[in-house]
């Protein structure tokens, strides 16, 4: 019997220039976006800080104070703009530029983790392009649409989808800095929306999924991780094509490796769904690696 362990690895980004990872610990992590340093709650940083607090106020520009369980306001500590811009370049090979902004919920708009599965959308498309036109790729739970952005950026038939319809602008303008066009914009709820893509026939090359563990859709539709994740992955499978790749993202706690190359070998079974599965991670340049999601790729149909 196969060791499924084996193969479980970690992921991260290697091509980021613009940002970095200072130091976590002690709940909460200090990052560099370019020309603004941010300091804000990281709940996987159990650790403790490898940096002196008082380091952490010298290079930080503003920090974020919880108010609630999922909101709160950011302190200033120094003079910095709430809204700029940052770019991600792979090796030549594309770019993109995100308009970040301080939000409040902690987020800026970025989760720079997710690099690395960029660039492989990125290659999928590419080497996909060698074998059919189009490809189609469809994204889910799509955020601010770094994905969506890295494969129109290799060719890509690209459709977006969020339940919220200012992340869909904040995505749009991302496209448009990016100097990209014609992605195809969808305000649904995401398991609605591909049980309709089933009913039609619809297929895709790529499909691409990052779910939040709770999520609230455009009519008030109830999403939790585990218990809706393996319906929603049934359903996927229905719109493959014969040649695609799959990338799957979860950011939940509750969530493990194991868990998940589980769920994806009963679902697309053994060859395929063993192709990649670990955890992602920022590696910080005090040496400590921030665990940032579990991670599921794979790909078949197609000679790479």
């Amino acid at each position: 019997m196969q060791n499924k362990v084996d193969h479980l690895k970690l992921y991260y980004p290697k091509n980021w220039k613009e940002y970095e990872l200072l130091d976590s610990g002690d709940g909460e992590k200090l990052e560099k976006f370019g020309r603004v340093t941010t300091w804000r709650p990281e709940p996987q940083a159990l650790w403790s800080k490898a940096l002196p607090v008082k380091e952490w106020e010298r290079l930080a520009h503003v920090r974020f104070i919880q108010k609630g369980s999922h909101s709160g306001t950011w302190k200033k500590l120094k003079d910095c703009p709430d809204q700029w811009q940052l770019t991600y370049s792979a090796n030549g090979l594309y770019n993109l530029t995100f308009n970040l902004s301080l939000t409040a919920f902690k987020h800026v708009g970025i989760f720079p983790e997710q690099a690395d599965n960029w660039d492989f959308i990125f290659n999928e498309v590419s080497e996909l392009k060698k074998h059919m036109q189009p490809v189609k790729v469809l994204n889910l739970f799509a955020y601010t649409g770094g994905a969506s952005l890295a494969a129109k950026a290799a060719g890509a038939d690209v459709t977006h989808v969020d339940s919220v319809k200012q992340v869909i602008g904040w995505s749009r303008q991302n496209m448009e800095s990016s100097q990209l066009t014609d992605i195809r914009w969808v305000v649904e709820d995401a398991f609605k929306f591909v049980q309709r893509e089933v009913r039609r026939g619809n297929h895709y090359h790529g499909v691409i999924l990052d779910p939040p563990a709770y999520g609230i859709g455009t009519n008030g539709e109830r999403w939790k991780l585990d218990e809706q994740i393996n319906a929603l992955l049934q359903e996927v499978k229905q719109l493959l094509a014969p040649s695609h790749f799959i990338v799957l993202n979860m950011y939940s706690l509750g969530m493990s490796a194991l868990i998940t190359e589980n769920l994806m070998h009963s679902i697309f079974g053994s060859k395929t769904a063993a192709s990649e599965v670990g955890e992602l991670y920022l590696p910080s340049s005090t040496g400590q690696k921030l665990p940032l999601g579990i991670l599921a790729r794979f790909k078949s149909g197609y000679t790479l």
